[in-house]
């Protein structure tokens, strides 16, 4: 069984890209409505916006195949681990 990422691998990804480190990139917007494709150096996320505003990350696969899907029931969204400024950032790269 492959190994999945955890809400901690994406965050930091998220985190990095706020930061300037990581290239922060806005892909063609899928066909569902609310949903901002975005790669950061080959790590692929779709994250659910909507007026501007970062509300979770839907999923995110990484370069080597491993992934991580939202689950509104269970586990931790990535996005709420981002700081304030963090996340502020984030929204500003979203866009332009």
């Amino acid at each position: 069984m492959t190994a999945l990422l955890s809400a901690r691998d994406v965050c930091q990804r998220l985190r990095e890209a706020a930061l300037g480190v990581l290239k922060f990139e806005r892909c063609m917007t899928p066909a569902d409505g609310g949903l901002a494709a975005v790669d950061i150096e080959g790590w692929r996320l779709l994250l659910d916006v909507e007026g501007g505003r970062l509300h979770h990350c839907d999923h995110c696969r990484c370069p080597d195949g491993r992934e991580w899907r939202f689950d509104s029931r269970y586990g931790t969204d990535p996005v709420n681990l981002l700081s304030t400024w963090e996340l502020a950032q984030i929204e500003s790269l979203l866009k332009h």
